[in-house]
């Protein structure tokens, strides 16, 4: 499962794009009680929506011509620059190049050779989120994707992310494939961060196109998406029961951007 002990190629951080700022902010307070703390003047308007004191994501305001409002999910690397490299040997495109963040790290942001787009971020001064997997906090990553092979063929390249297929639990058919970092081993399911969904396999996603999705973990789903509703923000799948795994739901908020939210079955001991 997702944890701050970050390394090569998992998720560090994840950030929202949003057309208003002010509304994400009371949109994300109300549904999972964060706050948010300006970066200072200098950053631009960007900030951290913080839980308990805890940097729980990043946000900031996109205008439209620099895109629709959207999370970003971010993977740690060594080397940013480097990371361009493989991304374009890969297939991959550029769509801002590495650029240090004053003393706190330095950030890229890219395409994979479908479009699903990603970040990376070279920790310096800010190692990555305080907290994740609780509550309220970031616990998992979906890639949609219209070829999967040529994907997973691209992360391993540029991360070393390893892969393996699950089968689902009865009665849900077929199987998942999760990712995790390098060298987890293909027995080791407790260091997965994430999972690869086939686009067609996803009717609610398919619409939106390649990309990745951030989940996040909620006491309670249905509750949640009422809230969600409550603020504003749209249903687009009603909550889910996997056996096995949890309950969740996919949610998009008053200016557009997509995640999801899970009550997760707790790990068996």
């Amino acid at each position: 499962m997702l944890t701050t002990r970050f390394v090569t190629g998992s998720p560090n951080w994840v950030d929202l794009g949003t057309s208003d700022l002010e509304g994400a902010r009371a949109f994300y307070g109300g549904l999972f009680g964060w706050t948010f703390a300006s970066a200072g003047p200098e950053a631009g308007g960007y900030g951290m929506f913080q839980l308990d004191g805890r940097t729980v994501a990043g946000a900031m305001t996109v205008t439209p011509d620099q895109g629709p409002s959207a999370w970003t999910v971010y993977f740690q690397c060594p080397d940013a620059d480097e990371t361009v490299t493989a991304v374009r040997s890969g297939g991959g495109d550029v769509v801002f190049e590495p650029m240090d963040v004053f003393d706190l790290g330095r950030m890229a942001i890219f395409t994979d050779p479908t479009g699903a787009r990603f970040a990376v971020w070279q920790p310096a001064a800010n190692k990555g989120l305080d907290t994740v997997g609780e509550p309220n906090t970031l616990v998992w990553v979906e890639l949609y994707t219209p070829d999967p092979v040529t994907d997973l063929g691209f992360y391993d390249m540029v991360f070393g992310m390893e892969a393996h297929t699950m089968p689902m639990p009865e009665g849900s058919g077929g199987a998942y494939t999760m990712l995790q970092p390098a060298g987890s081993g293909t027995a080791a399911t407790e260091a997965a961060f994430g999972g690869v969904v086939p686009l067609a396999d996803d009717p609610v996603e398919s619409a939106s196109g390649p990309s990745w999705v951030p989940y996040f973990e909620v006491a309670d789903a249905d509750a949640t998406v009422a809230e969600a509703e409550r603020l504003g923000g749209t249903v687009r799948l009603a909550p889910t029961e996997i056996p096995g795994v949890g309950r969740f739901a996919k949610l998009t908020d008053p200016y557009g951007a997509r995640f999801a939210v899970i009550k997760s079955v707790p790990p068996q001991t």
